[in-house]
């Protein structure tokens, strides 16, 4: 389990001081008011990764859109399906913004099993609109890199299951990290208010 994950538990929103999730006195407790600012944690992470069309995307490609990066896996049974769900519907609530004006990256941690057509299929069954959703793969190496430098964690127990760390993160217009989600129990309303708390900005 990552320091994160020790620190603040399932479920919680969690103002990172770094992208590697050290824990900060009283961020796990941390309220923010709908007029309020979020805070800029930093840079978020460059990666360049392969989308379930089989074309190569970057964080630098998305840049002017507001982002929610999230890591899951194809044949996942249990979680990555409630989390990938939520943000389906997330994507209904963002209506005309989703696409134009707001992204969604899911990253997947199992890239072996994991290819463009796997994550293609996957995406259809959530209704995941291709215009605003882009499902990522690449070579374990590449995959690796991004979940490490994103602050998750994700580890292969065995083919088609993997032990990893639900952590979304929600990133600017200007390519800057602003908050993390850690777990799939988050409230859907309170990231909503972020997404469109960006888009004010």
């Amino acid at each position: 389990m990552s320091v994160a994950a020790k620190c603040f538990g399932r479920g919680a929103r969690v103002m990172l001081l770094t992208v590697l999730g050290a824990c900060a006195t009283n961020t796990s407790a941390h309220e923010t008011k709908s007029n309020a600012r979020l805070p800029v944690v930093g840079p978020a992470p460059e990666f360049v990764l392969t989308t379930q069309s089989g074309e190569r995307l970057s964080l630098t490609d998305l840049r002017g859109k507001v982002l929610a990066v999230t890591f899951i896996y194809a044949t996942c049974k249990d979680t990555c399906p409630i989390l990938t769900a939520k943000m389906a519907t997330l994507q209904q609530r963002l209506g005309a913004d989703f696409g134009p004006r707001v992204r969604f990256v899911s990253v997947t941690v199992e890239p072996e099993v994991d290819t463009p057509a796997v994550l293609k299929a996957y995406a259809e069954r959530f209704g995941a609109d291709p215009a605003g959703w882009s499902f990522l793969t690449g070579s374990g190496a590449e995959v690796d890199d991004v979940v490490r430098r994103y602050g998750a964690f994700a580890k292969r127990v065995k083919p088609g299951e993997v032990d990893h760390l639900f952590l979304t993160s929600l990133v600017d217009r200007d390519g800057m990290l602003r908050v993390q989600y850690l777990g799939y129990r988050f409230d859907p309303d309170e990231m909503l208010r972020d997404l469109r708390s960006l888009l004010r900005e």
